[in-house]
């Protein structure tokens, strides 16, 4: 209340205290917290929550990679790439979850012994668009 004393002590004509005693702290601070209740879902961004195989794991060659996020992604903009040591991609078919959350990617064939990195890309439902990668090995 410091500043707004000061800002209404050049006001001519007007009792200080008057206005200070009518002036409540109550609105600013109900309007401050639903701007701020309101923005937090637009800030919200998706992030990888698990995958299967996971991160660092040795498996049997899979036939399905699965990416959970914290939060819808936008199927359109929402896509996995599978890649062995040598640079080339696996074939994979990606689909959405009806909930938004996890990307299935189907793989046209069983994946070789080797290290495989997974890039994924995603856009989440605030338009915000995130990549990441980690990597696995198929014993």
């Amino acid at each position: 209340m410091g500043f707004v004393r000061n800002c209404l002590q050049g006001l001519n004509g007007l009792h200080l205290e008057t206005i200070m005693s009518t002036l409540s702290p109550l609105p600013f601070i109900a309007v401050s917290a639903a701007v701020l209740l309101s923005a937090a879902p637009a800030a919200a961004h998706a992030r990888l929550v698990s995958a299967t195989p996971a991160a660092k794991s040795s498996v049997a060659s899979p036939r399905v990679v699965t990416l959970t996020f914290s939060d819808r992604v936008a199927p359109a903009f929402s896509s996995f790439d599978v890649v062995n040591a040598a640079g080339a991609k696996a074939t994979v078919r990606t689909q959405v979850s009806q909930d938004g959350k996890t990307i299935t990617g189907t793989l046209a064939r069983p994946l070789a012994a080797g290290s495989y990195i997974v890039n994924w890309r995603i856009a989440s439902t605030d338009g915000h668009r995130m990549t990441g990668s980690y990597d696995f090995t198929v014993r």
